[in-house]
Protein backbone atom coordinates (compact mmCIF):
# COMPACT_ATOMS: atom_id res chain seq x y z
CA UNK A 1 0.00 0.00 0.00
CA UNK A 2 1.03 3.63 -0.39
CA UNK A 3 0.16 6.92 1.29
CA UNK A 4 -1.36 9.64 -0.91
CA UNK A 5 -3.18 12.97 -0.31
CA UNK A 6 -6.91 12.46 0.11
CA UNK A 7 -7.65 15.01 -2.64
CA UNK A 8 -5.78 12.73 -5.09
CA UNK A 9 -7.47 9.50 -3.99
CA UNK A 10 -10.37 9.27 -6.48
CA UNK A 11 -10.30 5.82 -8.11
CA UNK A 12 -8.00 4.33 -5.51
CA UNK A 13 -8.89 1.43 -3.18
CA UNK A 14 -8.82 1.94 0.59
CA UNK A 15 -6.58 -0.45 2.54
CA UNK A 16 -8.47 -0.25 5.86
CA UNK A 17 -11.78 0.80 7.38
CA UNK A 18 -12.38 4.52 7.88
CA UNK A 19 -14.42 5.19 11.02
CA UNK A 20 -16.60 8.28 11.35
CA UNK A 21 -17.64 9.57 14.77
CA UNK A 22 -20.51 12.02 15.24
CA UNK A 23 -20.93 12.45 19.03
CA UNK A 24 -24.26 11.16 20.25
CA UNK A 25 -25.31 10.05 16.76
CA UNK A 26 -22.93 7.79 14.94
CA UNK A 27 -19.80 5.73 15.33
CA UNK A 28 -19.08 3.15 12.63
CA UNK A 29 -17.04 2.49 9.54
CA UNK A 30 -18.16 5.11 7.03
CA UNK A 31 -15.93 3.58 4.38
CA UNK A 32 -14.93 -0.07 4.39
CA UNK A 33 -11.61 -1.58 3.46
CA UNK A 34 -11.74 -2.24 -0.27
CA UNK A 35 -13.95 0.77 -1.03
CA UNK A 36 -13.03 2.59 -4.25
CA UNK A 37 -12.92 6.30 -3.50
CA UNK A 38 -15.35 8.49 -5.46
CA UNK A 39 -15.35 12.25 -6.02
CA UNK A 40 -18.23 12.76 -3.61
CA UNK A 41 -16.31 10.88 -0.88
CA UNK A 42 -13.52 13.47 -0.70
CA UNK A 43 -15.39 16.13 1.36
CA UNK A 44 -16.61 13.44 3.77
CA UNK A 45 -13.11 12.04 4.27
CA UNK A 46 -11.70 15.51 4.85
CA UNK A 47 -14.44 16.23 7.40
CA UNK A 48 -13.32 13.09 9.21
CA UNK A 49 -9.81 14.53 9.50
CA UNK A 50 -8.32 12.31 6.81
CA UNK A 51 -5.84 14.51 4.94
CA UNK A 52 -3.98 11.43 3.66
CA UNK A 53 -5.04 7.87 2.91
CA UNK A 54 -3.40 4.49 2.61
CA UNK A 55 -4.51 3.00 -0.71
CA UNK A 56 -3.75 -0.20 -2.50
CA UNK A 57 -0.81 -0.02 -4.86
CA UNK A 58 -1.35 -2.17 -7.91
CA UNK A 59 1.39 -4.76 -8.26
CA UNK A 60 1.64 -7.27 -11.07
CA UNK A 61 0.71 -10.76 -9.92
CA UNK A 62 -1.01 -9.53 -6.75
CA UNK A 63 -4.81 -9.49 -6.31
CA UNK A 64 -6.86 -7.49 -3.84
CA UNK A 65 -8.69 -9.48 -1.14
CA UNK A 66 -12.12 -8.59 -2.53
CA UNK A 67 -11.34 -9.97 -5.97
CA UNK A 68 -9.81 -13.00 -4.29
CA UNK A 69 -12.99 -13.58 -2.28
CA UNK A 70 -15.01 -13.41 -5.49
CA UNK A 71 -12.89 -16.15 -7.00
CA UNK A 72 -13.14 -18.34 -3.90
CA UNK A 73 -16.90 -17.87 -3.80
CA UNK A 74 -17.09 -19.00 -7.43
CA UNK A 75 -15.59 -22.33 -6.33
CA UNK A 76 -18.50 -22.86 -3.93
CA UNK A 77 -21.56 -21.23 -5.46
CA UNK A 78 -24.13 -23.50 -7.03
CA UNK A 79 -27.84 -23.53 -7.80
CA UNK A 80 -30.30 -22.37 -5.12
CA UNK A 81 -27.76 -20.17 -3.32
CA UNK A 82 -27.68 -16.42 -2.74
CA UNK A 83 -24.38 -14.59 -2.39
CA UNK A 84 -23.71 -11.55 -0.25
CA UNK A 85 -21.85 -8.45 -1.29
CA UNK A 86 -18.12 -8.69 -0.78
CA UNK A 87 -17.04 -7.05 2.47
CA UNK A 88 -13.51 -6.90 3.85
CA UNK A 89 -12.47 -9.75 1.62
CA UNK A 90 -15.36 -11.99 2.68
CA UNK A 91 -18.44 -13.32 0.87
CA UNK A 92 -21.19 -15.47 2.37
CA UNK A 93 -23.64 -17.81 0.65
CA UNK A 94 -27.16 -18.39 2.00
CA UNK A 95 -29.90 -20.83 1.03
CA UNK A 96 -32.47 -19.67 -1.50
CA UNK A 97 -34.71 -22.69 -0.81
CA UNK A 98 -35.41 -25.37 1.77
CA UNK A 99 -33.38 -28.45 0.96
CA UNK A 100 -30.43 -30.76 1.56
CA UNK A 101 -27.04 -29.08 1.87
CA UNK A 102 -24.06 -31.12 0.70
CA UNK A 103 -20.29 -30.51 0.81
CA UNK A 104 -17.45 -32.24 -1.00
CA UNK A 105 -15.27 -32.45 2.10
CA UNK A 106 -12.24 -33.89 0.32
CA UNK A 107 -11.87 -31.00 -2.10
CA UNK A 108 -12.74 -28.48 0.61
CA UNK A 109 -9.91 -29.81 2.79
CA UNK A 110 -7.43 -29.61 -0.06
CA UNK A 111 -8.24 -25.93 -0.59
CA UNK A 112 -8.07 -25.08 3.12
CA UNK A 113 -4.61 -26.63 3.34
CA UNK A 114 -3.35 -23.86 1.05
CA UNK A 115 -1.96 -20.65 2.51
CA UNK A 116 -3.88 -17.36 2.66
CA UNK A 117 -7.31 -18.70 1.65
CA UNK A 118 -10.18 -20.16 3.63
CA UNK A 119 -13.66 -21.56 3.02
CA UNK A 120 -15.85 -22.36 6.04
CA UNK A 121 -19.16 -24.23 5.64
CA UNK A 122 -21.88 -25.66 7.82
CA UNK A 123 -22.03 -29.47 8.08
CA UNK A 124 -23.00 -31.29 4.90
CA UNK A 125 -25.86 -33.77 4.47
CA UNK A 126 -28.06 -31.61 6.68
CA UNK A 127 -31.42 -29.95 6.15
CA UNK A 128 -31.41 -26.19 5.70
CA UNK A 129 -34.16 -23.63 5.41
CA UNK A 130 -34.38 -20.67 3.10
CA UNK A 131 -32.17 -17.90 4.46
CA UNK A 132 -29.83 -20.20 6.37
CA UNK A 133 -26.14 -19.38 6.10
CA UNK A 134 -24.23 -22.00 4.11
CA UNK A 135 -20.62 -20.86 3.85
CA UNK A 136 -18.18 -18.00 4.01
CA UNK A 137 -15.08 -17.44 1.88
CA UNK A 138 -12.21 -15.14 2.65
CA UNK A 139 -8.71 -14.22 1.59
CA UNK A 140 -6.57 -13.86 4.74
CA UNK A 141 -4.18 -11.00 3.76
CA UNK A 142 -5.12 -7.72 2.11
CA UNK A 143 -3.55 -8.87 -1.15
CA UNK A 144 -2.82 -12.34 -2.41
CA UNK A 145 -0.62 -13.78 -5.10
CA UNK A 146 -2.37 -14.87 -8.28
CA UNK A 147 -0.58 -18.22 -8.13
CA UNK A 148 -2.17 -19.04 -4.74
CA UNK A 149 -5.67 -18.48 -6.08
CA UNK A 150 -4.80 -20.54 -9.13
CA UNK A 151 -3.80 -23.45 -6.87
CA UNK A 152 -7.11 -23.17 -5.00
CA UNK A 153 -9.00 -23.25 -8.29
CA UNK A 154 -7.05 -26.28 -9.43
CA UNK A 155 -7.82 -28.08 -6.15
CA UNK A 156 -11.54 -27.39 -6.67
CA UNK A 157 -11.44 -29.42 -9.86
CA UNK A 158 -13.72 -27.31 -12.03
CA UNK A 159 -17.05 -27.98 -10.28
CA UNK A 160 -18.75 -26.41 -7.25
CA UNK A 161 -17.81 -27.66 -3.79
CA UNK A 162 -21.38 -27.26 -2.55
CA UNK A 163 -24.87 -28.45 -3.46
CA UNK A 164 -28.31 -27.44 -2.26
CA UNK A 165 -30.92 -29.94 -3.44
CA UNK A 166 -34.68 -29.31 -3.12
CA UNK A 167 -36.94 -31.83 -1.43
CA UNK A 168 -38.02 -34.36 -4.04
CA UNK A 169 -40.24 -36.99 -2.38
CA UNK A 170 -43.90 -36.02 -1.89
CA UNK A 171 -45.78 -39.06 -0.56
CA UNK A 172 -45.23 -41.86 1.93
CA UNK A 173 -46.91 -45.03 3.15
CA UNK A 174 -46.66 -45.86 6.86
CA UNK A 175 -47.09 -49.51 7.85
CA UNK A 176 -47.45 -49.75 11.64
CA UNK A 177 -46.68 -53.32 12.63
CA UNK A 178 -47.67 -55.07 15.86
CA UNK A 179 -50.65 -57.27 16.74
CA UNK A 180 -51.44 -55.06 19.74
CA UNK A 181 -52.03 -52.15 17.34
CA UNK A 182 -53.88 -54.23 14.75
CA UNK A 183 -56.21 -55.65 17.43
CA UNK A 184 -56.91 -52.25 18.94
CA UNK A 185 -55.37 -53.15 22.29
CA UNK A 186 -53.26 -49.99 22.23
CA UNK A 187 -53.39 -46.80 20.20
CA UNK A 188 -50.94 -46.42 17.34
CA UNK A 189 -48.59 -43.80 18.80
CA UNK A 190 -45.86 -44.41 16.21
CA UNK A 191 -47.62 -43.13 13.07
CA UNK A 192 -48.30 -39.57 14.35
CA UNK A 193 -44.63 -39.16 15.27
CA UNK A 194 -43.49 -40.25 11.81
CA UNK A 195 -46.10 -38.10 10.08
CA UNK A 196 -44.85 -35.01 11.89
CA UNK A 197 -41.25 -35.71 10.90
CA UNK A 198 -42.25 -36.29 7.27
CA UNK A 199 -44.28 -33.07 7.14
CA UNK A 200 -41.14 -31.04 7.89
CA UNK A 201 -39.88 -32.11 4.46
CA UNK A 202 -43.16 -31.64 2.62
CA UNK A 203 -43.94 -35.38 2.56
CA UNK A 204 -47.57 -36.44 3.12
CA UNK A 205 -48.52 -39.85 4.51
CA UNK A 206 -51.15 -40.82 1.92
CA UNK A 207 -51.44 -44.45 2.99
CA UNK A 208 -51.51 -45.89 6.54
CA UNK A 209 -52.11 -49.47 7.61
CA UNK A 210 -51.82 -51.82 10.61
CA UNK A 211 -51.19 -55.37 9.33
CA UNK A 212 -50.16 -56.92 12.64
CA UNK A 213 -47.04 -59.06 13.14
CA UNK A 214 -47.35 -61.65 10.37
CA UNK A 215 -44.59 -61.52 7.80
CA UNK A 216 -46.95 -62.26 4.91
CA UNK A 217 -49.35 -59.52 5.95
CA UNK A 218 -46.54 -56.98 6.31
CA UNK A 219 -45.12 -57.99 2.94
CA UNK A 220 -48.54 -57.57 1.29
CA UNK A 221 -48.81 -54.05 2.70
CA UNK A 222 -45.33 -53.15 1.46
CA UNK A 223 -46.17 -54.37 -2.04
CA UNK A 224 -49.56 -52.63 -1.97
CA UNK A 225 -47.87 -49.37 -1.02
CA UNK A 226 -45.38 -49.85 -3.82
CA UNK A 227 -48.20 -50.56 -6.28
CA UNK A 228 -50.04 -47.44 -5.10
CA UNK A 229 -47.02 -45.35 -6.06
CA UNK A 230 -45.83 -44.12 -2.66
CA UNK A 231 -42.50 -42.29 -2.96
CA UNK A 232 -41.34 -43.71 0.39
CA UNK A 233 -42.43 -46.77 2.38
CA UNK A 234 -41.94 -46.86 6.15
CA UNK A 235 -42.47 -49.86 8.40
CA UNK A 236 -42.62 -48.94 12.06
CA UNK A 237 -41.61 -51.35 14.81
CA UNK A 238 -40.85 -55.07 14.74
CA UNK A 239 -37.14 -54.42 14.19
CA UNK A 240 -35.52 -56.17 17.16
CA UNK A 241 -34.43 -59.81 17.47
CA UNK A 242 -37.59 -61.01 19.25
CA UNK A 243 -39.29 -64.00 17.56
CA UNK A 244 -42.39 -61.91 16.82
CA UNK A 245 -40.43 -59.13 15.10
CA UNK A 246 -40.84 -59.90 11.41
CA UNK A 247 -40.35 -56.50 9.73
CA UNK A 248 -36.81 -57.05 8.35
CA UNK A 249 -37.80 -60.38 6.82
CA UNK A 250 -40.96 -58.89 5.29
CA UNK A 251 -38.97 -56.07 3.66
CA UNK A 252 -36.51 -58.57 2.22
CA UNK A 253 -39.27 -60.88 0.93
CA UNK A 254 -40.96 -57.90 -0.74
CA UNK A 255 -38.09 -57.79 -3.21
CA UNK A 256 -36.29 -54.72 -1.87
CA UNK A 257 -32.51 -54.77 -1.94
CA UNK A 258 -31.22 -54.22 1.60
CA UNK A 259 -28.66 -51.42 1.67
CA UNK A 260 -28.06 -51.76 5.41
CA UNK A 261 -29.61 -53.51 8.39
CA UNK A 262 -28.10 -52.02 11.50
CA UNK A 263 -26.48 -48.61 11.91
CA UNK A 264 -23.64 -47.31 14.15
CA UNK A 265 -26.04 -44.76 15.62
CA UNK A 266 -27.65 -44.60 19.05
CA UNK A 267 -30.57 -44.33 19.23
CA UNK A 268 -31.35 -46.26 16.06
CA UNK A 269 -29.01 -49.25 15.85
CA UNK A 270 -31.73 -51.58 14.52
CA UNK A 271 -32.55 -49.35 11.54
CA UNK A 272 -33.01 -50.90 8.09
CA UNK A 273 -32.82 -49.23 4.68
CA UNK A 274 -33.63 -50.89 1.38
CA UNK A 275 -34.47 -49.92 -2.19
CA UNK A 276 -36.66 -51.39 -4.88
CA UNK A 277 -35.24 -51.67 -8.37
CA UNK A 278 -36.89 -48.41 -9.42
CA UNK A 279 -35.22 -46.56 -6.54
CA UNK A 280 -38.19 -46.40 -4.16
CA UNK A 281 -36.77 -46.44 -0.61
CA UNK A 282 -38.24 -48.60 2.14
CA UNK A 283 -37.23 -48.29 5.78
CA UNK A 284 -37.68 -50.33 8.91
CA UNK A 285 -37.87 -47.93 11.85
CA UNK A 286 -36.96 -49.24 15.32
CA UNK A 287 -39.09 -48.35 18.32
CA UNK A 288 -36.75 -45.57 19.47
CA UNK A 289 -38.07 -43.36 16.64
CA UNK A 290 -41.40 -43.26 18.50
CA UNK A 291 -40.11 -42.14 21.89
CA UNK A 292 -36.64 -40.58 21.43
CA UNK A 293 -36.49 -36.99 20.26
CA UNK A 294 -33.73 -37.50 17.68
CA UNK A 295 -32.62 -40.79 16.11
CA UNK A 296 -31.10 -42.35 13.01
CA UNK A 297 -34.34 -41.52 11.18
CA UNK A 298 -33.72 -37.78 11.61
CA UNK A 299 -30.18 -38.16 10.25
CA UNK A 300 -31.15 -40.19 7.18
CA UNK A 301 -34.48 -38.58 6.25
CA UNK A 302 -33.05 -35.34 4.73
CA UNK A 303 -31.03 -37.31 2.18
CA UNK A 304 -33.93 -39.59 1.38
CA UNK A 305 -36.33 -36.63 1.03
CA UNK A 306 -33.96 -35.02 -1.48
CA UNK A 307 -33.79 -38.21 -3.54
CA UNK A 308 -30.13 -38.88 -2.72
CA UNK A 309 -29.30 -42.62 -2.59
CA UNK A 310 -27.77 -43.78 0.70
CA UNK A 311 -25.37 -46.72 0.64
CA UNK A 312 -24.06 -48.93 3.42
CA UNK A 313 -20.78 -47.00 3.38
CA UNK A 314 -22.68 -43.76 4.04
CA UNK A 315 -24.34 -45.27 7.09
CA UNK A 316 -21.10 -46.83 8.30
CA UNK A 317 -19.47 -43.39 8.20
CA UNK A 318 -22.03 -42.09 10.70
CA UNK A 319 -20.37 -43.87 13.64
CA UNK A 320 -18.26 -40.85 14.59
CA UNK A 321 -20.84 -38.44 15.97
CA UNK A 322 -23.50 -41.15 15.94
CA UNK A 323 -23.93 -41.17 19.71
CA UNK A 324 -26.73 -38.94 20.96
CA UNK A 325 -25.79 -37.57 24.38
CA UNK A 326 -29.39 -37.37 25.52
CA UNK A 327 -29.13 -33.78 26.68
CA UNK A 328 -31.84 -32.63 29.06
CA UNK A 329 -32.69 -29.80 26.69
CA UNK A 330 -32.35 -31.09 23.12
CA UNK A 331 -30.84 -28.55 20.72
CA UNK A 332 -30.67 -30.77 17.62
CA UNK A 333 -29.70 -29.99 14.89
CA UNK A 334 -27.47 -27.43 16.62
CA UNK A 335 -25.34 -30.12 18.26
CA UNK A 336 -22.76 -32.75 17.35
CA UNK A 337 -25.21 -35.65 16.81
CA UNK A 338 -24.82 -37.07 13.33
CA UNK A 339 -22.05 -34.65 12.42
Amino acid sequence: MKLIPTRDAVGHTLCHDMTQIIPGQYKDARFRKGHVVREEDIPVLLSMGKENLYVWETTEGMIHENEGAERLCALCENENMIRSQVKEGKIELTAAIDGLFRVDGGRLNRINQLEDVMIATRHGNTAVRRGDKLCGTRVIPLVIGEEKLARAEAAAGGRPLLELLPWKLKTAAIIATGSEVANGLIEDAFTPVVEKKLAAFGIEAVRKSTPGDGMEAITREILAAKEAGADLILCTGGMSVDPDDRTPGAIKVSGANIAAYGAPVLPGAMFLLGYFEDGTPVMGLPGCVMYAGTTIFDLILPRIAAGVPVARADIAAMGEGGLCLGCEACTYPNCGFGK
